[in-house]
């Protein structure tokens, strides 16, 4: 299995909506992706917003685990992922991610 984890930092306003609802906007995204099925190999997937607020923190986090590499590449094209991720280019300051074998 391979779990992908994904950190971003947030702008304080983007796309007419604040910081708190680009969080809220895209964790509802993320999550109806996965409740929705589409993703083949997709086996959990979790959200949390940070609660430290410094310096060093981002303001959210994605952990997914899938059954294998080749499923997360796949994850990354699927189209109704773009589209959460086009939106996501579009509101965070800074990104990043790792990925590992579990």
């Amino acid at each position: 299995m391979i779990r992908h984890i994904v950190m971003w930092k947030f702008a304080d306003e983007a796309e007419g909506h604040t910081r708190e609802e680009n969080l809220d906007i895209v964790a509802g995204k993320l999550k109806a992706l996965y409740e929705s099925g589409k993703i083949e190999g997709l086996r959990s997937l979790e959200l949390g917003k940070d609660i430290g607020r410094t310096e060093m923190s981002y303001d959210m986090v994605l952990i997914t685990d899938f059954d294998s590499f080749d499923c997360l590449r796949a994850y990354k094209i699927h189209p109704d992922h773009v589209v959460i991720s086009q939106y996501v280019k579009k509101v965070r300051v800074a990104r990043t991610t790792v990925d590992f074998e579990i």
